[in-house]
């Protein structure tokens, strides 16, 4: 089964935490949705017999092209390859392109689920991060998508300047009274050259330190386990059946196709893996959409190795003991660093597998990083 990612660029304006690939403004919409159709067309032998159980449209903001465009382009795909009866097809949103019209329409083409960036329900928050829609918007464009769509994911930030626990437990609250299918949890990261890190960079803005991102993660964990949600992946939660596909597939380091710039690929042929990516750059993408790849490589045995460790961790689909030790050159250390990990509480052991604990996720690539370099 085959997943299709489509990197949409463009956004109002660049928020000051996104180090994402995008351009700001829609001058080039129209440009970039006939240069897509090249592309596609030239990734037939890509698509040509495959069977796609799940299309994820990122970004950028997918939410503000016009939504006749994106079912044209799913037609294009349908038309060279076969869509699974069960597909998911994701689309990211932000809440203030978002009216019952607009939702109306995007189901009608289509779109099974909504991702949408709430980032928070208190208008302090929002305003600290930048975004455009307000904290009314929020509730009321996610209880409305909630009444239209198959699965709707809501983005919660915790970390934000300016915020503490008490802040956090009543934004969680705000998200849980609407009963959302699905919930992703990010710790704001202060990513290098974004606005962000310049303006702490230069002291104008401050974030709260890591104890308090800590202490939101943990709060948030053991809230949403409470309301049945499922812990499935390090920063998402969701109620039974509705996990993002495309993402899950991703993890589980299934072949995807990824079109747009800046987009990746993976694909496995004949025990080879090969991962690519387009150029990041809109101008030269729109110049020359088929020959859009400009990075490929094939993972050698250690990194398809390495791989399989941080993400198995990542899911906590549980780590092969064995599996671990197999050609890992610190085997004859592995035994004193599982049992440190234990005993920090980080991890447990159960019928020969590694699972990490609700405190072990804060943890996730510090524990992968000693179990493979030490």
């Amino acid at each position: 089964m085959l997943t299709l990612y489509l990197h949409i660029p463009f956004c109002k304006a660049r928020c000051s935490y996104c180090d994402f690939y995008l351009v700001t403004g829609r001058g080039h919409i129209s440009d970039f949705f006939r240069a897509l159709s090249l592309e596609t067309a030239s990734r037939l032998t890509d698509l040509k017999g495959e069977t796609v159980g799940a299309i994820h449209f990122g970004g950028g903001t997918p939410s503000m092209v016009p939504v006749s465009y994106l079912a044209a382009w799913l037609e294009e795909v349908a038309a060279l390859c076969s869509f699974s009866p069960e597909i998911e097809i994701t689309l990211e949103a932000n809440p203030e392109d978002l009216d019952k019209k607009k939702m109306e329409e995007l189901r009608a083409a289509g779109i099974t689920r909504l991702s949408i960036g709430v980032q928070s329900f208190t208008a302090e928050k929002l305003q600290a991060l930048g975004r455009a829609h307000t904290a009314l918007q929020s509730r009321q464009v996610t209880a409305a998508a909630l009444r239209l769509f198959e699965s709707v994911s809501v983005d919660l930030i915790c970390g934000v300047p300016g915020e503490n626990t008490v802040m956090w437990k009543s934004d969680l609250h705000e998200a849980l009274a609407l009963r959302p299918h699905h919930v992703s949890v990010y710790m704001l990261s202060v990513e290098p050259k974004t606005i962000l890190h310049h303006r702490v960079a230069k002291g104008s803005v401050t974030v709260p330190d890591d104890a308090v991102q800590a202490a939101c993660y943990e709060h948030a964990q053991s809230e949403l386990q409470l309301q049945g949600y499922s812990h499935y992946e390090v920063s998402n939660f969701c109620l039974p059946g509705h996990h993002s596909r495309y993402n899950l597939a991703s993890w589980k380091r299934e072949p995807y196709l990824g079109f747009g710039p800046s987009a990746h690929s993976f694909s496995v042929s004949q025990e080879r893996e090969i991962r690519t990516a387009n150029v990041s750059s809109l101008t030269r993408y729109l110049a020359a959409p088929a020959d859009a790849v400009v990075f490929r490589e094939e993972l050698s045995a250690e990194e398809r190795f390495t791989e399989q460790v941080f993400l198995s961790l990542r899911i906590n689909s549980g780590l092969d003991v064995d599996f671990l030790r197999k050609g890992n050159k610190l085997e004859h250390t592995l035994s004193q660093t599982i049992a440190r990990f234990s005993e920090k509480g980080w991890i447990e052991q159960q019928e020969g597998s590694l699972y990490l604990t609700q405190k072990g996720f804060l943890f996730v690539d510090l524990i992968a990083g000693e179990f493979l370099f030490g």
